[in-house]
């Protein structure tokens, strides 16, 4: 599964400092797995089909391309870790914390580890409680209708009730406190793309991703640079523009913040070095005349890495027509944004250095970057 899908849990508690348990949970999978969009109430519920302790239980949301089967194995190996032991049988019993997948987005699974959405979620007042609590909406992706709707079917009693206490979101909420509009830059390959949809799914943000790919003129530019810089540059101009000012004009600053992995000003930074010097002229006159009516990012976080990095992550994606970009290419980029920005001191840029890092594949270099972010 290459696209993100939303997850939603139940977590429970019965033993000990049941209220810690929960967020010594939530802590974990936000270090190991995502960022938690929501998280209900606490719930206190008796326990059922067997004597022991109230349970505290609630439901939480976040957005993750992880597969379903590889999620649940992770959260096992969570539950493990708290010193639960999951028996194979049918028997309910105490437990320091249950972890379980109701719903993952629109998909129907069932097999013997994994049943997707969850075959006893509909029957349960302490997990429908807490749900509609984050997502009245949602959709039951068998029976089609919303999970209000379902609550509303369900006979109430006083085995449920909400409690006068408030978990904490491990999720680093500062950035979207401080920040409406940020936009990724950094060279080619420096993984601009994947570190804006990270941001985007975590936070549950607005995201734009730029059209490069129907851009008629960029492989023919890697082949005569020349004859289709021009013609490029123009293209990207028109359709950056077009798009900046499509999702941004009815930006509502009350919502969740606005993440792009490209800022407009990289039009000025790459036609300076494609373009000769009365192409750049024309073109940068062009482009000032329609920058006045760009909304501008609050933040521009920049990439720095290494020429190597970027030659390998280039080769990685591979594109064809990317295949014979030089050293000196990348090298002349890199000083065009250091050059731009030098000049630009009304710009908000926050340089992060992930030359030594792999945000991509470990999650604490990619929440060691929001930390960076939030750092002045």
């Amino acid at each position: 599964m290459n696209t993100f899908q939303k997850y939603y849990l139940s977590i429970g508690s019965n033993m000990g400092d049941k209220f810690k348990n929960i967020q010594t949970a939530l802590d974990i999978i936000h270090t190991k797995i995502a960022s938690f969009v929501s998280i209900s109430s606490v719930y206190e519920t008796r326990a059922i089909g067997f004597k022991g302790d109230n349970f505290f239980n609630i439901c939480a949301s976040f957005n993750s391309n992880i597969e379903p089967d590889n999620l649940m194995n992770e959260l096992l190996q969570i539950e493990i870790s708290m010193g639960r032991i999951r028996k194979n049988n049918d028997i309910y019993e105490s437990r320091i914390i249950d972890i379980d997948i109701l719903i993952a987005g629109d998909l129907v699974i069932e097999k013997q580890s994994l049943m997707l959405p969850h075959p006893r979620m509909t029957d349960r007042l302490f997990v429908m409680l807490p749900l509609v609590e984050i997502e009245p909406n949602l959709l039951h992706p068998i029976l089609n209708i919303s999970c209000r709707e379902i609550l509303n079917k369900m006979k109430k009693n006083n085995g449920v009730k909400k409690i006068n206490l408030l978990l904490n979101n491990p999720r680093n909420a500062e950035i979207s406190n401080k920040y409406n509009y940020i936009a990724i830059e950094g060279n080619i390959g420096s993984g601009k793309t994947s570190l804006s949809k990270q941001i985007a799914n975590d936070f549950d943000s607005k995201l734009i991703l730029e059209r490069f790919i129907d851009n008629p003129f960029l492989e023919k530019f890697y082949e005569d640079k020349k004859q289709y810089a021009f013609k490029l540059e123009m293209s990207f101009l028109a359709d950056r523009y077009q798009q900046t000012v499509d999702d941004l004009s009815q930006l509502n600053f009350f919502n969740n913040m606005t993440i792009s992995d490209y800022d407009i000003h990289k039009s000025l930074i790459f036609s300076k070095i494609n373009l000769n010097i009365d192409e750049f002229n024309l073109y940068r006159k062009l482009f000032y005349s329609l920058h006045k009516s760009i909304v501008k990012p609050d933040l521009i976080i920049f990439l720095k890495n290494s020429v190597e990095n970027l030659k390998r992550n280039i080769k990685k994606r591979g594109r064809s027509y990317e295949s014979n970009i030089s050293d000196d290419y990348l090298i002349n980029i890199n000083s065009g944004y250091s050059d731009f920005f030098k000049s630009r001191p009304d710009i908000k840029v926050k340089y992060i250095d992930v030359s030594e890092i792999n945000f991509v594949e470990n999650r604490l270099d990619y929440l060691s970057i929001l930390t960076e972010i939030t750092n002045d």
